[in-house]
């Protein structure tokens, strides 16, 4: 998470990404979870509606409306949704499982553990199916403490990795890690450094400085031990990054790298030892923000790096999201992520729906990412855990208070997409109106998915079509609605 950027410029960023961040909080109880509470569902429909409202009087609702699909023509505006047209695979959509995250939903009692769990993570058919996360390799700055994997007291040093372990990971992500993937065996797991070693680091610091160009070849064991580890306790890390926001040395933990550092890194040291030890495991660089798309280009055109990199990663706290398609058209055989976008705290619920599934779920989307990932999944009512320095007002997409959990906008952002849109299934084409934004995707099992976001002041009914035929929904000013047929 970029502290910097939230703590210094956090009206310019209310201002410009989300056009005014509101105090306001929504009165009465917490939404429950899907399927409790819902009205019987009794239309007779050929697409299924799924509805979130801007002033949450409806959260992620099934609704009981019949929408037909007919060939009477009318003046609404049409979305048109072409299955012959494909474009990417998704990998998946979810959010972040800190270090903080794990803590609190692991020492919650065991029975709300478990339904929490089940309620994020289960593909059947009541629950959200979060189909793919990120988690840090030691601490992330939403940690209960600063930590890696090879501590050591100053002037020590460990070159064969001989000290590595994963205690810490142990007490809280593994257990919780444990049952989401005895849940879910598909799930993907990237797993993103926030620093290496202090004393691997130009500065023996956890903040800043940068990795020691002799210690390249230790740090990249120091990541196969790692995979390695996770591997034993059943645990498959499918893709690693190089570093949380490498140009962003300001957070705690944090360590800057260069373009040319990740270069050297990944051509002559983890991509050669990577294939030495046969790990499998998706090397994806960047983690910067789209501002900078010569940074992930600079990367694939060093052939030795490019020939071990599977893509570049992204987050949006600067620039447009339109960069994505920028690295993507100079390199269109490698691969486009999203991996972070945080929510701040308190959150205006209707601006953060709107920016998120614009920029996020439909904008990554429509330029070419294969996933979409909420940052914190989890935090308390102070907006805790988090290191000394670390983000203090990040919202999680559920807070959780003992066994109390209440579904925070992150939630209702993920499930628009991670119910429905399942792992392998493609991004397929669609118009886009004015007033419209949306993504529409082909699911293994052949089904059509189209998110689309009412972004008008006002309620607009509008088309979908699909082969000539369509149907007419209505979304209220500012509402997000999934439609599956």
């Amino acid at each position: 998470m970029r502290v910097t950027l939230v703590v210094l410029s956090l009206a310019l960023f209310c201002h410009v990404f989300l056009n005014g961040c509101s105090k306001k909080q929504p009165s009465g109880d917490p939404p429950a979870p899907p399927g409790d509470n819902e009205p019987p569902v009794t239309a007779t429909t050929d697409v299924q509606y799924w509805l979130t409202r801007a002033d949450q009087l409806a959260v992620f609702r099934k609704q009981n409306t019949a929408l037909l699909f007919t060939d009477v023509p009318n003046a609404n505006q049409t979305i048109i949704v072409d299955s012959m047209q494909s474009y990417q695979s998704i990998d998946g959509f979810g959010g972040c499982l800190t270090g903080g995250s794990a803590y609190l939903i692991n020492k919650m009692p065991e029975a709300a553990k478990t339904a929490l769990i089940k309620e994020l993570f289960s593909t059947d058919s009541n629950f959200i199916g979060i189909s793919y996360i990120r988690i840090s390799m030691g601490a992330s700055d939403l940690s209960t403490r600063v930590f890696s994997y090879n501590d050591l007291t100053p002037g020590q040093t460990d070159l064969t990795m001989s000290r590595f372990n994963l205690s810490d990971d142990l007490i809280d992500l593994v257990p919780v890690l444990k049952k989401i993937v005895a849940l879910n065996p598909d799930i993907r797991i990237l797993a993103s450094p926030w620093s290496a070693p202090a004393w691997m680091k130009t500065n023996n610091s956890s903040i800043g400085g940068s990795l020691k160009p002799e210690l390249y070849s230790a740090y990249a064991l120091y990541f196969i031990k790692y995979i390695q580890a996770m591997h034993d306790l059943g645990i498959r890390i499918d893709a690693i990054t190089l570093q949380n926001e490498p140009l962003n040395p300001y957070n705690n933990p944090s360590m800057l790298m260069q373009a040319t550092d990740q270069t050297v890194f990944i051509k002559d040291h983890l991509g050669p030892a990577f294939e030495a030890a046969g790990i499998d495991t998706k090397i994806i660089m960047n983690e910067n923000n789209p501002d900078m798309p010569e940074y992930p280009i600079s990367i694939l055109a060093d052939p030795g790096a490019y020939k071990y990199t599977d893509g570049s990663a992204f987050h949006l706290y600067g620039g447009d999201i339109s960069g994505l398609s920028i690295v993507r058209n100079a390199y269109p055989e490698k691969n486009i992520y999203f991996t972070e976008q945080w929510v701040g705290s308190p959150a205006d619920f209707g601006a953060y729906l709107n920016s998120h599934v614009k920029l996020l779920m439909i904008g990554a989307v429509r330029n070419w990412s294969r996933n979409v990932l909420e940052w914190n999944l989890a935090s308390d009512p102070s907006n805790d855990p988090h290191t000394p320095g670390g983000c203090s007002i990040c919202l999680g997409s559920v807070t959780i208070d003992n066994d109390k959990v209440t579904r925070n906008v992150g939630y209702y952002i993920i499930a628009h997409a991670s119910k429905f849109v399942r792992p392998g299934s493609v991004r397929i084409a669609s118009n886009y109106p004015a007033s419209l934004p949306n993504v529409a995707f082909k699911t293994p099992d052949g089904k059509k998915v189209l998110i689309v976001l009412n972004d008008a002041a006002s309620p607009q009914t509008f088309n979908i079509q699909f082969k000539n035929k369509t149907v007419s929904p209505s979304l209220p000013a500012g509402a997000v609605g999934t439609f599956i047929w």
